[in-house]
């Protein structure tokens, strides 16, 4: 089974070395969104307009597959 990485980047970037073994890029697409909401709600109210949060998913060979991001914009 080919292995993917999660990278989280905000304010202090997280890299995953050990990475995970699934067995395509849909089932990681789908652990990327899983791990995504159980980070993000942790950030609980600290999230900032202005402030951008990433999760990359980087195939075995460390290429990038997904990246899922979330922007605080304030527009007024």
């Amino acid at each position: 089974m080919p292995r993917y990485f999660f990278n989280l980047h905000h304010m202090h970037a997280g890299i995953d070395d050990q990475g995970e073994e699934l067995r395509d890029d849909e089932a990681a697409w789908q652990e990327a969104t899983k791990v995504a909401g159980e980070i993000f709600k942790d950030v609980d109210g600290k999230f900032r307009p202005g402030q951008e949060w990433s999760l990359d998913v980087m195939d075995e060979s460390h290429e990038p597959v997904y990246r899922i991001v979330i922007r605080g914009e304030k527009f007024r």
